[in-house]
């Protein structure tokens, strides 16, 4: 079992070198330094799980070196050496984030005492922060999912801007996630602990949507009987959802758009105008651009929204994820019900890959939802499927009429081979004509290895 390390921090010499004496004999790898600022480099650098600080030293005090082990999320329990009767200092040490403290004169037995509680609040405070941080990460990313190009696109993109106030336009079409994404990039941000409002622009009447955004004041319209704050004046300091932004209507656009330039809103029937500090992610299944060109969306605005764009990938443009997402979601709607998650054959996944999804993820969502609660001996069945699926499924392939890409074409013969054959490489090459070679080399370029068994 390793050693704890001691960081002691006292300037008196005679009784530095009394403290580390007494902490070696108890078992504890003990590095003296005479300052904080001495203590700081030692930390930089050096594991240390527990420090021993005097208030009182030259220099940066005891609090101050405290506040910046603080500052810097170092893990390390710290003790705090006090004067006899500076209760005052005591209890402001723990305030900024002391695990414990102890007054001078102390004996042995109180010191070993005082450090093995201050490491077990410590490394509690740590385990705490370290399951904060994955459920965080679980409720912020569970249901974004792909390992196809696209989405990593999508991955790589959310962790650049998220800590950025950058304003996002996410487009893709209905059922794609956006406002889950909204989501991932607000709780990976710098206002995580800020509100996230959503509100969809092509759900409220056009008379009603200026009051959403900004709130109006008691008198302003038939039925305001009091004052209201707005979405903007409830996410301050948060994130504004903006979703269906090309469904806004004309005459509020300049509205908007002055808000975003002025980071100030004014209610509707008031003169005061309020400052608001918010990040807007807007969301939209339209092509702005053409909307613009054509006189729908304001020009401005527009430029103003698309600072950075996140475009989110149709479901049957990465239909490699589809195993995975209905695997997860399948476990998912089991336990909301409260039943056991079914298996998925290769028979149905391979219906549900087939499947072209109009509706994406959200229909797949719905689909899967339906076989957890039909299921029948904990084992889906073709006839458990929507009937969309199973129709796709029973076609034959077929190129469409408007033409489609070669690579599809590749890769669906190479489906339907291994299928047919029942997994079995070698019979799926004799069957497409491709020597064994060539067939592996097809089967590693679309990423089929993986997706379907040996």
């Amino acid at each position: 079992m390793n050693k704890l390390r001691v960081l002691l921090v006292e300037d008196e010499a005679d009784q530095r070198q009394l403290v580390a004496l007494l902490l070696q004999q108890a078992g504890y790898i003990v590095q003296s330094c005479a300052s904080a600022e001495e203590a700081l480099n030692r930390l930089e650098v050096d594991r240390v799980d527990v420090v021993l600080s005097d208030w009182k030293l030259p220099g940066i005090s005891g609090a101050d070196l405290l506040s910046r082990v603080r500052e810097q999320n170092w893990p390390v329990a710290f003790v705090m050496v006090t004067a006899y009767g500076s209760i005052e200092r005591a209890v402001e040490a723990i305030r900024q984030g002391a695990d414990d403290y102890i007054t001078k004169p102390f004996e042995r037995e109180q010191l070993l005492l005082c450090l093995q509680k201050a490491l077990k609040t410590r490394n509690l405070a740590n385990e705490n922060q370290r399951l904060t941080q994955a459920l965080d990460q679980r409720e912020r990313l569970v249901d974004l999912i792909g390992k196809s190009p696209g989405m990593q696109r999508v991955f790589r993109t959310i962790e650049k801007i998220a800590q950025t106030d950058a304003t996002v336009l996410i487009s893709g079409e209905s059922g794609t996630g956006k406002e889950l994404t909204a989501r991932a990039i607000h709780s990976l941000s710098k206002r995580k602990s800020g509100a996230f409002m959503a509100i969809n622009c092509a759900a409220i009447p056009e008379g009603l949507i200026e009051s959403e955004f900004f709130g109006a004041e008691r008198g302003a319209f038939t039925g305001a009987d009091r004052t209201r704050a707005g979405t903007f004046e409830a996410a301050n300091q948060g994130t504004l959802f903006l979703d269906e932004i090309g469904e806004l209507p004309l005459p509020i656009q300049p509205k908007l758009l002055r808000a975003l330039q002025d980071q100030q809103i004014t209610r509707v029937g008031g003169t005061r105008s309020f400052a608001v500090d918010v990040r807007i992610i807007a969301a939209t299944n339209r092509d702005l651009d053409r909307e613009v060109h054509q006189g729908r969306f304001r020009e401005d605005l527009f430029y103003r929204l698309n600072v950075v764009r996140l475009n989110l990938p149709a479901l049957r443009d990465r239909r490699e994820d589809i195993p995975v997402l209905a695997q997860h979601l399948l476990s998912e709607m089991a336990q909301k019900h409260g039943l056991p998650a079914p298996v998925l054959p290769k028979s149905v996944l391979r219906a549900l890959v087939d499947y072209h999804w109009p509706g994406n993820v959200r229909e797949l969502a719905n689909s899967v939802e339906r076989m957890v609660l039909f299921a029948e001996e904990g084992v889906v069945q073709m006839a458990d499927l929507p009937q969309a699926p199973v129709h796709a499924s029973a076609q034959p392939f077929l190129i469409p009429n408007h033409g489609m890409n070669w690579e599809d074409h590749e890769r669906e013969c190479l489906r339907q081979a291994l299928d047919r054959c029942h997994g079995n490489r070698s019979k799926a090459a004799r069957l497409l004509g491709l020597p064994y070679k060539a067939f592996l080399y097809r089967l590693e370029k679309y990423q089929l290895a993986e997706e379907i068994p040996k």
